[in-house]
């Protein structure tokens, strides 16, 4: 089958998922419309569903992971590793969050948090060959010592960067929470470093990230 078939079944199937969302907005099919897109390298569109679709499922750790996979395309990192973060604090054993975390932090020079998410992989399959290849790079042997053994999985899992998000001050939440720019852990209070575009991104991301989470709370309130 040509190029040009698949991207007429690509662009049929983009508009059956399109009608299901928009005749179902709390379904769950924005997940494989936003997998289409991105499959049509359209990156905008598919963050776009995925962050609609989120507000309604708040709690679909799939659907976050893939949102941190689409601003990684669209070379947007710190929105990328604020929500992939916020995935693995959910769930630590995500791997697909880890794999990408470990991406982004190696772009950044940040070694010990993308290590923190190799180990995490190893943990789960000491075997794997990408996670592997990165602790090598990230960490090689010193001269003289011995290779490290193959099965890392022995190694101590240091829990992944994790990022708090607000609750009911969102601004004194805000101050809490750990970035990660150009490699260098920051609070958010230290601007310096940021553009204008990224504080506005930053800020409007963590407001999101607090209405996820009160979101959460109210379907999920505390036993007494």
């Amino acid at each position: 089958m040509g190029s040009g078939a698949n991207k007429s079944l690509n662009a049929a199937e983009i508009d059956r998922l399109a009608l299901e969302v928009a005749t179902s907005p709390g379904s769950k099919a924005f997940l494989p419309l936003a997998e289409e897109y991105g499959k049509a390298g359209m990156w905008d569109e598919a963050a776009g569903v995925l962050e609609d679709g989120l507000k309604l499922n708040p709690q679909f750790i799939t659907a976050m992971v893939a949102l941190g996979r689409a601003y990684d395309q669209l070379n947007q990192p710190v929105k990328a590793v604020a929500i992939l973060e916020e995935a693995v604090k959910l769930s630590p054993e995500n791997l697909r969050a880890h794999r990408t975390l470990a991406k982004i932090y190696t772009a950044q020079g940040a070694k010990e948090a993308a290590l923190q998410s190799c180990r995490a992989i190893l943990a789960a399959n000491h075997q794997d060959q990408e996670a592997l290849a990165l602790c090598a790079k990230l960490q090689p042997p010193a001269v003289g010592d011995s290779p490290a053994p193959s099965n890392v999985a022995a190694a101590t899992v240091v829990p992944p960067v994790e990022v708090s998000v607000g609750t009911v001050d969102h601004q004194a939440a805000a101050a809490e929470i750990p970035l990660l720019v150009q490699g260098t852990p920051v609070g958010v209070n230290a601007e310096a470093g940021f553009s204008p575009k990224e504080r506005a991104d930053v800020a409007q991301l963590r407001r999101w990230l607090g209405n996820i989470e009160l979101n959460r709370r109210d379907r999920n309130p505390p036993a007494d």
